[in-house]
């Protein structure tokens, strides 16, 4: 499972601090988190406090992932300012909603916007197209964003979360 391969790149890539808006996208990767005794999860109340994790870990010497849904990213773009000015390493992992016969139509701005938000803010996007390619663009990113200072976030795909399109629900 992706999650799983997704733990495993972290681990190599020593990430002892986890940031995370609870998330059901995330919930597997979450909870592999958790129980790994070498990192450390904290529960966000925004994606925001997440950069200010990132930072902090980063000034103490650690290295952190942020863990989100696309829908938080509107909730990130002062903060990245803060990213970009002070160069530090960031790697958002974003589970993507407002895609692929979304059901919820409030996903769908943010879901439809999430990239060029990132991108106009100094963020690498990133997005493997299926779930085999989730782990080796996680360990590009982290190799990217810890080896130049830069912001790098991989877009899950909606499809590899187990929302599936208009078809796949009338198909049932």
């Amino acid at each position: 499972m992706w999650p799983d391969a997704i733990h495993r790149e972290l681990s190599a890539a020593h990430i002892r601090m986890v940031g995370y808006v609870p998330d059901a996208g995330h919930k597997r990767l979450i909870e592999l988190c958790q129980a790994d005794r070498a990192m450390r999860t904290v529960v966000l109340s925004t994606e925001e406090e997440g950069i200010g994790l990132a930072a902090g870990a980063w000034l103490g010497g650690e290295r952190s992932v942020l863990l989100m849904q696309s829908s938080g990213v509107g909730n990130l773009v002062n903060v990245l300012g803060m990213v970009k000015e002070c160069r530090f390493p960031l790697v958002t992992l974003v589970t993507m909603r407002g895609e692929e016969g979304e059901f919820n139509p409030w996903q769908v701005p943010m879901g439809q916007a999430t990239r060029p938000v990132l991108e106009a803010m100094g963020t690498v996007v990133q997005r493997p197209a299926n779930a085999e390619e989730i782990a080796p663009t996680v360990n590009a990113a982290l190799r990217l964003a810890y080896n130049s200072y830069a912001s790098v976030a991989v877009l899950i795909p909606q499809r590899v979360i187990g929302i599936k399109s208009f078809q796949e629900q009338t198909a049932q």
